[in-house]
């Protein structure tokens, strides 16, 4: 079964107990035991990737998983340093506009992952992958769940999915939120979902704000 194919099929599937809103089984050497563990516990998967390469490579390692969807990414570190270049851009709006789920894409503006100067070129990037899943959205009938990295760029983040047409068409989750009390607030009142991490909650902060975020949008 494809990806693309699996997206029409009911997910999670039946006897799921558990729900993985973002796990990187790009980067593990055995995935497709992880998935096939996972699927025996009830346990189903969205397996974010960092860009088209791993997509596509992990898509099809797990084509027979039904308890899995990989999603379309394209990680903002790769963005900002040149790893995803213009034609890697190209193809993960491609792939984005054929799936119900895109991830990990988003903006990284901490100086301590990305070079100085790369924001235009990050928001050039995530804007072009909001379009694509907007689209792919209003092509399906059904909101196309995005996986957002932001750091230090919630409110560039909410921009873009506010002028793309993606709050009103799509299911934007910030995974891991980090941004100030103000742009949770805003990012609330827009919809928005969140997926929270044991990371997230180790802080203090971090735990405040989960107690602060709508139960029924909260992921784990």
């Amino acid at each position: 079964m494809s990806d693309a194919t699996k997206d029409n099929a009911a997910f999670p599937p039946e006897g799921t107990r558990l729900f993985d809103a973002h796990c990187h089984l790009d980067f593990m050497t055995n995935a497709t035991e992880v998935a096939e563990d996972a699927r025996k516990i009830g346990l189903s998967i969205l397996a974010t990737t960092i860009g088209p390469e791993g997509y596509r490579s992990l898509a099809h390692v797990l084509a027979n998983q039904p308890n899995v969807r990989v999603a379309p990414g394209l990680h903002p570190w790769w963005v900002a340093d040149g790893r995803a270049d213009g034609r890697a851009v190209d193809a993960a709006c491609s792939l984005a506009e054929g799936s119900s789920w895109v991830g990990e894409v988003g903006i990284d503006l901490s100086p301590h992952h990305v070079p100085e100067g790369s924001r235009d070129i990050q928001a050039q990037a995530f804007e072009r992958v909001c379009q694509a899943a907007a689209r792919s959205a209003r092509k399906s009938g059904s909101p196309t769940v995005i996986s957002i990295h932001s750091v230090r760029g919630a409110t560039l983040a909410l921009d873009i999915l506010e002028e793309t047409g993606c709050l009103a068409t799509c299911r934007p989750v910030f995974h891991w939120f980090s941004g100030t009390s103000d742009e949770l607030t805003r990012a609330v009142r827009s919809g928005l979902w969140f997926s929270v991490n044991e990371m997230m909650l180790k802080t203090r902060r971090g735990r405040e704000y989960a107690r602060q975020i709508p139960i029924e949008r909260l992921l784990t």
